[in-house]
């Protein structure tokens, strides 16, 4: 009986100590430790780059199992900011992102694979401006560890090109300009 209940109180510790990897993390855009940016060709020329100042979303991450990871994210598409305010009012348009009837903009992931380095692809599916489609986003994990305020934090970083096109926008800005890198700067708070 003593070996029974102590194998039951082993497995039990076990099963908590895996369990206490995975953690839920809330992206901190309170303090504006998160990013979500643009760029996009300028003619060929330049480069134009923006960001999105309104999201919100959560993380959930496990090191023992990175490939468990989950990812769910809403931008407020009307907080479009490329520093420029005529611009911005014409990226609002129903030329481009039609905030009107198209105000949010989301991601919910569908797999992640790690490389084994703290690089991995995300995939998931990101809806824009009506249309959903799948996309993957190459992944690197910057950091982790406790904060000064008592919490603990989590950081990634992340790149994916899409076409405004596949979207449902059509204003045409020229070849040079048909394609736009959103790079992303996440760093979530342990819930």
């Amino acid at each position: 009986m003593k070996k029974l209940a102590l194998a039951t109180l082993i497995s039990l510790a076990t099963l908590g100590a895996t369990s206490a990897q995975a953690a839920d993390y809330v992206i901190d855009t309170k303090d504006a430790h998160a990013f979500v940016q643009f760029k996009i060709s300028h003619l060929g020329y330049s480069w134009l780059l923006g960001r999105f100042n309104d999201f919100e979303g959560t993380f959930s991450y496990d090191e023992a199992d990175p490939s468990a990871a989950k990812v769910d994210v809403t931008i407020n598409v009307a907080s479009v900011d490329s520093n420029h305010a005529e611009r911005d009012k014409h990226l609002r348009s129903a030329d481009f992102f039609n905030v009107s009837k198209y105000p949010k903009a989301t991601f919910v992931s569908t797999s992640y694979t790690p490389n084994g380095d703290g690089t991995g692809v995300l995939k998931g599916k990101f809806t824009l401006h009506g249309t959903t489609n799948d996309i993957a986003i190459d992944v690197k994990e910057i950091g982790s560890g406790q904060d000064p305020w008592g919490g603990f934090r989590r950081g990634f970083e992340g790149t994916v090109t899409i076409k405004p096109a596949d979207y449902g926008m059509k204003y045409d800005l020229g070849p040079a300009s048909e394609t736009v890198e959103i790079f992303l700067s996440i760093e979530g708070i342990k819930k």
